[in-house]
């Protein structure tokens, strides 16, 4: 299961009761939060996620409005006595902001903090179950798009033949991952007698900040879901070139020639208090395109 839970859609100011960047991906019993913007543990409260389940956190570049929430975040996951390790990859920079963060507070975590400075295109996170990439985007400063892809999709069980030969409900997660169920006589249930093959490994990518970069759609080439951003309408193009951010049919451009499943655009500019035409105007170059709303969560694939 593949989804994106939308916490905040504006670019630098919050505005209209839109809050900045930031958003939970669920890839199947794993979240990933990405970005982390002003009022990101509220928006956390607000669509009840369970944050104690966040184990990587991903900062794309240091403009204010995709991490000023999280020294906040990090904070409060001490306050409520996390132990579980979490793992931050973000610009090598963060980690002297929060290491001064923490001293002049005098400030110890409860639990360990893993900092992964952001170096390079490439696989930063991989097992056998997900892959997360990281991809170099053009803005003001350096600043980096995420990639998320299933290594391999879990098998579905078939509940009847489980039933006919013994397996437990308990176990059920373990069958979705391929694992064969031993009996307490010893007798092994081979996984495919009980489970059907899974759909196909789903994928997710997040742009981040950008100017318009046909560079990206080989990045993001035939992933299920893609956020990019639109902080301006089509009409602005000069103006978002100029300040390093995309326009709606040019994020509409990019999801259609890479052959994406859906388009979620985001990240507008508060000089816009109505977001439809956003949508009207990508839909213009690519119908499959949604605004990212906040508390929306968007399924991958959509039925």
């Amino acid at each position: 299961m593949l989804a994106v839970t939308i916490l905040g859609n504006n670019s630098a100011l919050p505005a209209y009761d839109r809050h900045p960047t930031s958003q939970v991906v669920t890839l199947d019993d794993n979240l990933f939060l990405v970005d982390s913007g002003e009022g990101t543990q509220q928006q956390l409260v607000k669509y009840r996620i369970r944050w104690s389940r966040i184990n990587y956190i991903f900062i794309s570049h240091l403009h204010g409005d995709h991490y000023f929430g999280l020294p906040g975040l990090l904070h409060s996951m001490g306050l409520l006595h996390r132990e579980n390790e979490l793992h931050l990859f973000a610009p090598a920079p963060l980690k002297q902001i929060l290491d001064l963060q923490l001293e002049a507070a005098s400030n110890q975590l409860s639990y360990p903090l893993h900092f992964h400075p952001l170096e390079g295109e490439g696989v930063i996170v991989q097992n056998d179950k997900f892959k997360v990439t990281c991809f170099a985007t053009k803005h003001r400063i350096p600043c980096w798009g995420f990639r998320f892809d299933q290594v391999r999709a879990p098998r579905r069980v078939n509940p009847e033949k489980a039933i006919e030969y013994g397996v437990p409900a308990a176990f059920y997660d373990r069958l979705k991952w391929g694992e064969n169920y031993t009996t307490k006589a010893g007798e092994v249930i081979e996984n495919e007698w009980v489970t059907n093959p899974g759909v196909k490994p789903l994928s997710y990518a997040y742009c981040a900040d950008t100017i318009y970069d046909e560079e990206l759609i080989e990045k993001v080439k035939g992933v299920d879901l893609l956020y990019h951003e639109t902080t301006y309408l089509k009409d602005l193009e000069t103006r978002a070139a100029m300040r390093f951010h995309s326009t709606t049919n040019q994020a509409a451009r990019i999801a259609k020639n890479a052959n994406v499943g859906r388009l979620l655009i985001g990240h507008f500019s508060s000089k816009y208090d109505k977001l439809e035409v956003f949508e009207q105007e990508a839909i213009e170059v690519f119908p499959n395109t949604s605004l990212a709303l906040e508390g929306v969560t968007f399924r991958a694939p959509l039925k």
